[in-house]
């Protein structure tokens, strides 16, 4: 009765019973606990026939149970070792007629065990040599960033396209959501060119209408004007052709303090840019409505001045060897690897 994660039904029989065993009547016991007395009556009586198990509830009635242990692990079995004959993967209806069970069946045993099998997720594994090296090199660079020198992830993102929607967008309104034709008219595009300082989110952005070297170059030399003299640059960035034309090496040769690491190939994950990236496309670009290439960057420029009011760092947590466990657990689990 006085422990603490006593249920309450069962701590109130408890004081019941010791009430009738200090030799109160039930009219009495009934007073000093607030209950009726066919309730004091019934639980003096059970607890007199069975002791301590006569406080437990009695079984509650219902239908009994139909699907059993074995029913439930032939679903799980065939669901992630088998396929439906004319299909590339089960549905609700197609495993309860393999399974001689109601669909009604299936979709909580699936519910139970996280089981989806309409939905399919795509990755990509890099084949780079250096693979193991550049990981590590940059998560070292995220985690234990240099002293007096910072860290920035750097990236374009090319073809943003100024869409206007043919037709007017209609607004929410109670019970039913925005709504835009699905055909649009493009009007140009433009490319950003964007460096996220990993320590504080504060990102350095620069547009331009194409994303050749000469642009790659020109953003860089805004970079070198906008980084302390004093501090060294560790520049994170992809593989795209325009960052190891000659031209740009020219320029890392004449400002040795600029460090390039470069990511694995098909490992864009690896730069926190893309992030922020997608925070930009998410919040701006998605359902964005632009007649003209100008109105795109207005509001991109708009949108990255205020970013920068109150910048927010992508905090990044994995380490190297928690991330190359992981892409050899997908080795593993990869029927064909041959690792």
């Amino acid at each position: 009765m006085r422990r603490r994660r006593t249920a309450q039904a069962l701590a109130q029989r408890s004081r019941i019973v010791l009430e009738c065993a200090e030799g109160h009547s039930i009219t009495e016991v009934s007073r000093r606990l607030g209950i009726v007395p066919d309730t004091v009556r019934t639980w003096r009586r059970r607890f007199l026939e069975r002791g301590l198990d006569g406080l437990c509830d009695e079984p509650r009635p219902g239908v009994p149970r139909k699907i059993t242990d074995a029913d439930v692990e032939r679903v799980i079995v065939k669901t992630l070792e088998e396929t439906p004959k004319n299909a590339t993967h089960w549905s609700t209806r197609s495993m309860a007629a393999a399974t001689g069970m109601s669909q009604s069946a299936i979709s909580p045993i699936w519910r139970a065990f996280a089981l989806a099998p309409h939905r399919t997720q795509t990755f990509k594994l890099s084949t780079d040599p250096l693979f193991i090296d550049k990981v590590r090199d940059m998560v070292g660079l995220y985690l234990d960033p240099p002293e007096k020198a910072l860290v920035l992830c750097v990236d374009e993102k090319s073809q943003i396209q100024a869409l206007d929607r043919s037709q007017p967008v209609l607004p929410m309104v109670p019970g039913v959501p925005e709504r835009r034709s699905h055909d649009y008219v493009r009007a140009g595009t433009t490319t950003l060119f964007a460096a996220l300082e990993v320590a504080t989110g504060k990102v350095i952005g620069s547009l331009h209408r194409r994303h050749r070297a000469v642009e790659f170059k020109k953003f860089l030399a805004k970079l070198d004007k906008e980084v302390p003299a004093d501090h060294g640059v560790h520049v994170i960035l992809g593989n795209y052709v325009t960052h190891k034309t000659p031209a740009v090496k020219k320029w890392l040769l004449a400002h040795p303090r600029f460090h390039l690491h470069f990511t694995p190939t098909s490992s864009s994950w690896l730069n926190l840019v893309e992030r922020w990236f997608a925070e930009l496309t998410q919040k701006k670009l998605k359902r964005g409505v632009h007649r003209s290439v100008q109105a795109l960057e207005r509001d991109i420029r708009a949108w990255l001045t205020d970013w920068n009011e109150n910048p927010r760092p992508f905090v990044w947590t994995k380490t190297a060897n928690e991330i190359l466990n992981k892409v050899a657990a997908y080795c593993h689990r990869i029927s064909d690897s041959g690792h």
